[in-house]
């Protein structure tokens, strides 16, 4: 089969591998159906995840259909379409049964897929602990429409959930990329009294526009006295920090108010300073890390009520034999790209 792998730092190519086989009866065998690209993708190909495998299949974000199981394997049966959670977890440790499924402790945990082991950019994936790492999709509910939920969206999903959002709350999201927008849904969900994003891209910032028209936009370089200027107490009560370019954190915490909530998803290339004394009395609460999704069953139930909507960003399709040309336009952000399908 072909598989879009990992060769080396700055190289990635299509190459033919063995169809996957089940190693462990906790896992499954899913034919993939469609992928996608995320920027996390381009981390490992810039050298900037240091576990990811050389030689491995890269791809996290996918949708598909299950071949075969382990016997141990619940809930999922050969035939059934599902997604695929970026995580992989056991469901059983300490961190598992607190929530906490990014911390897995299991040698096969955490973001494993594309980064550590064979990811989705391919025909066939093995999933191991796959009772807790696939989902059924709802009969009624598309490919397309589920493709972000073991992702983005779930990122987008666990930012807002644990920013703490209520209804007299200013939410400032920084970034109108793919999690961004899936951070904008998800907020939406809460019914903030008003929600801000911050985007230097006037093309992204007018798909925001076009797409949710009651969501205030700005750009970097407005965006501390535009928040201010919007806003009830001097600042943002809730900032997201999705974009994770050179200012953006330092933006952030410029932007909120005292007693804030500043929640950070977003990776960097750099490590990011703290200037403690800058920001001494403004009371913030940070919020940091790697998406924890386990809230997959709960947004697909979402999309399936029609509450949320991904569908928009995908913007371009192309077979896994043109995968190459599809990076190119991700990478470069071209042709007014957000996210692309890989079928």
């Amino acid at each position: 089969m072909k598989a879009y792998t990992y060769i080396e730092k700055g190289k990635f190519a299509l190459t033919d591998k063995p169809k996957p086989e089940l190693k462990e009866t906790t896992d499954a065998i899913v034919r993939v159906t469609l992928s996608s690209i995320c920027t996390s993708d381009l981390h490992i190909k810039h050298g900037s995840v240091p576990r990811a495998v050389p030689g491995i299949t890269v791809g996290h974000e996918m949708v598909g259909v299950v071949e075969q199981t382990g016997s141990d394997v619940r809930d999922v049966k050969p035939g059934d379409r599902v997604t695929v959670n970026v995580e992989t977890f056991c469901g059983e440790c300490f961190y598992c049964k607190h929530g906490y499924v990014n911390n897995c402790t299991s040698a096969d945990g955490g973001w494993a897929l594309g980064c550590r082991i064979d990811g989705g950019q391919t025909e066939y994936v093995r999933v191991p602990l796959a009772t807790q790492g696939l989902n059924r999709i709802p009969d009624n509910v598309t490919d397309e429409q589920a493709l972000f939920v073991g992702d983005v969206l779930a990122t987008g999903f666990w930012a807002a959930r644990i920013s703490e959002i209520t209804k007299e709350d200013t939410v400032l999201i920084i970034g109108a990329g793919p999690t961004g927008i899936c951070t904008l849904l998800c907020v939406m969900l809460k019914q903030p009294k008003r929600i801000i994003v911050c985007e230097p891209s006037e093309e992204r910032r007018n798909f925001v526009n076009e797409h949710y028209p009651d969501v205030l936009t700005t750009t970097p370089n407005e965006c501390r006295n535009f928040v201010v200027s919007h806003s009830d107490h001097g600042g943002a009560d809730r900032v997201i920090e999705v974009a994770g370019a050179k200012d953006t954190f330092q933006l952030a915490w410029q932007c909120a108010c005292p007693n804030a909530i500043v929640t950070v998803v977003a990776l960097y290339d750099e490590p990011q300073i703290l200037p403690l004394p800058d920001m001494y009395g403004k009371n913030l609460t940070f919020k940091t890390g790697g998406v924890d999704g386990c809230d997959c069953e709960e947004v697909l139930h979402l999309i399936e009520q029609g509450k949320i909507d991904t569908t928009p960003l995908i913007t371009h399709r192309f077979p896994l034999s043109q995968i190459e040309e599809a990076y190119r336009i991700f990478e470069n952000k071209e042709d007014g790209v957000i996210k692309i399908a890989i079928y």
